[in-house]
């Protein structure tokens, strides 16, 4: 018989009742130091003292009303937002599909509303991955992810990421957006370079096509800044976020200019759960980690750690992987054998990591993590390598049979 849970995963036999900080217990009494941070979402860790307060109490006085009524929490949310980014105002939804469904949406009525309704095209990137609602599963273009269900939502193309003549070449008279994410990390942890933001911007100054920022994965913090299209330079249009912005609780949000956000009036978009007391209050409690003085170059700091001693690594063990990828704290080793080895060898040595595709392991720890932590990361991947050399040593080859 088919399990009550839908089979929708593939899921490691592990179950963890509790965590603190970078690491995570299980029931029968073992600890794992947690790199993968729930894929990027446990910005703050586990039981951070603040989130645990800020939920907890707030729980103890409401949790949801609704939007038909005022939010003081999504309110200051939202002003700590626009304080501190591009942006003039701020939409809060559920998650990272629902930011970029949104922010879809917000491109083709802002072109609507600026004289050109026939400019609903979307220039996507190839190796995208903008969620898993049958539109972005378009936007995404993953054939493996579009099987058996019907044919893919109209007005999504692709070209190659990183090629900014192949998005000059794409643009036509119903372009609305260029849509992508500063950094791929489904894919493989493949980084957008400044240079190639920065002609983006230039691009769509001169067209007329909006600049949207997939910034789900690679935004609030994960890279040292509290979104990654800063290290270039950049305003975009829109960007999306959603994972970290929550530290484990879900939201996401779409953040614009004042241009785009004023085409958006009562009835053009709507959710239930979004931007409700809770979920606002947990992602105050991150910002209130994050934004303090000194944070982010914390984080920078950590990464240039993890940069050495990967490097060194990747050095050590040419058999094991073949390259570093990322920027901040969303790492991916290129992986020689099939990563899913890799990932359970460092699982084993008590290391949760996640994969990626182009065959890469991502690392990508919980923005508090310590140094003593990094270099502890790093010393259980060596003990992983271990591993799997002395695996490979000890495989038995069968002769084929006659």
């Amino acid at each position: 018989m088919i399990s009550a849970l839908m089979p929708t995963y593939k899921r490691a036999d592990l179950a963890f009742e509790r965590g603190e900080g970078s690491w995570l217990h299980t029931s029968d009494g073992r600890r794992f130091l947690d790199f993968a941070a729930g894929i990027a979402t446990c910005s703050i860790g586990h039981a951070h003292p603040k989130m645990v307060e800020a939920v907890s109490q707030q729980a103890a006085k409401v949790m949801h009303v609704s939007n038909l009524f005022q939010i003081p929490q999504a309110e200051k949310l939202a002003r700590r937002l626009v304080e501190n980014s591009f942006a003039d105002s701020v939409f809060f939804c559920n998650s990272g599909a629902e930011a970029n469904e949104g922010m879809v949406k917000m491109a083709r009525r802002a072109q609507m509303m600026a004289g050109h309704p026939e400019r609903t095209e979307i220039i996507c990137m190839d190796g995208a991955f903008h969620g898993r609602t049958l539109a972005m599963l378009s936007a995404t273009g993953n054939p493996k992810y579009l099987e058996g269900f019907g044919e893919p939502v109209k007005g999504f193309l692709h070209v190659p990421f990183n090629d900014i003549e192949a998005v000059k070449a794409a643009i036509t008279p119903n372009t609305a957006a260029v849509m992508l994410e500063p950094i791929q990390g489904e894919s493989g942890i493949k980084v957008a370079s400044p240079e190639y933001l920065r002609a983006l911007r230039a691009l769509c100054n001169e067209t007329g096509v909006l600049l949207a920022l997939d910034e789900v994965q690679c935004g609030v913090g994960r890279t040292g800044r509290l979104f990654a299209h800063e290290w270039a330079g950049i305003k975009p249009d829109i960007v999306s976020t959603a994972k970290g912005l929550g530290g484990g609780f879900p939201i996401g949000a779409i953040l614009t200019t004042e241009t785009i956000a004023k085409g958006m009036t009562p009835g053009t978009h709507g959710t239930t759960f979004g931007g409700n007391p809770l979920a606002c209050a947990a992602g105050n409690a991150v910002l209130d980690v994050i934004l303090a003085p000194g944070f982010l170059d914390q984080v920078c700091a950590r990464a240039a750690l993890l940069d050495e001693l990967l490097d060194s690594l990747v050095a050590d063990a040419p058999d094991i992987f073949a390259q570093r990828r990322g920027l901040g704290l969303l790492i991916g080793l290129r992986c020689v054998p099939a990563v899913g080895d890799v990932q359970g060898a460092a699982q084993d040595a008590g290391l949760l990591c996640v994969t990626a595709g182009d065959n890469v392991l991502r690392l990508v720890p919980p923005l508090t993590v310590s140094e003593e932590e990094c270099r502890k990361a790093v010393a259980l991947l060596v003990q992983a390598v271990s591993t799997i050399r002395e695996n490979h040593k000890n495989k038995t080859v069968l002769e084929p049979t006659a």
